[in-house]
């Protein structure tokens, strides 16, 4: 069966839930896994979702910062949400597709927005960064993320905040002492990687000799024309899982929409 999941940092849910109606109309996703919504869950735009054909929904967000969200067309056999380095932040939220959702076996859906790390790449002069360092930590050794077990159908997305290839980048000698692209971020994001066996599905697709970005700075004066990009989002599954997965589309065109966030969607279908 055919199961198509997209993930996108929205910057702000409530500022452009028309253009998750444009994705939703132009790609029909079975899911829709959003971060950086911004928004309390009273405030979500749920009956915009509904409209779009999203009548299932699990929230995790707050008043201007950080949250995300899972839209889906199919219903959820469960829903739940992390709390990391105990900041209280939305940053997390995971559910679980079962028979009601039409599959035979379940499937697991994490959807995360890890920090973003501010400017200065030294933990020691910097609390963001800091932050960040300890979240990639503390998720390495949550158990939930090791889905090791023979069979154990899980899938990782979300804009993880880290380029970790040479190739993630525009440029690797000029932004190895930026934020989202310095080795210690690398290795910790090879460690989470590494410790549920996670499958870099969008690499699959796309030969890692090759340029992929997933996001542009709003700092450009022509996003296109510069393209200077860094791959931050990324879907990522499990051993048992990676196999199933048919596609990978990256958006890039969505960076052009009116009044678009500074990520693009990314879609991965499967046959699950």
């Amino acid at each position: 069966m055919p199961l198509s999941i997209a993930t996108w940092n929205i910057n702000s849910v409530r500022l452009r839930i028309e253009l998750v109606g444009k994705l939703a109309s132009e790609h029909q996703p079975d899911v829709i896994c959003l971060q950086e919504t911004k928004t309390p869950d009273d405030r979500f735009p749920l009956k915009d979702a509904a409209r779009f054909g999203y009548p299932h929904a699990a929230i995790h967000g707050q008043k201007g910062y950080h949250g995300v969200a899972i839209l889906s067309k199919r219903p959820f056999e469960s829903v739940s949400r992390q709390d990391f380095c105990d900041m209280g932040d939305a940053r997390h939220i995971s559910v679980v597709l079962g028979r009601e959702a039409g599959l035979e076996a379940p499937l697991a859906i994490h959807n995360f927005y890890i920090p973003a790390g501010g400017d200065i790449p030294d933990p020691a002069v910097n609390e963001k960064f800091r932050h960040k360092l300890a979240f990639l930590d503390e998720a390495t050794t949550w158990e939930e993320l090791h889905p090791t077990a023979p069979g154990a159908r899980s899938i990782l997305v979300g804009d993880l905040n880290i380029a970790p290839l040479e190739s993630d980048v525009w440029s690797h000698k000029q932004l190895l002492d930026v934020v989202s692209h310095t080795p210690i971020e690398v290795e910790k994001l090879a460690a989470l990687q590494a410790a549920g066996g996670w499958v870099d599905v969008m690499r699959n697709f796309i030969p890692p000799q090759e340029k992929l970005f997933t996001w542009w700075s709003y700092r450009a004066a022509d996003w296109a024309a510069s393209n200077r990009g860094r791959r931050l989002d990324h879907v990522w599954a499990s051993p048992a899982l990676a196999p199933a997965a048919t596609d990978v589309t990256v958006l890039r065109e969505a960076r052009g929409w009116e009044r678009p966030s500074d990520h693009v969607p990314v879609i991965v279908r499967l046959d699950v």
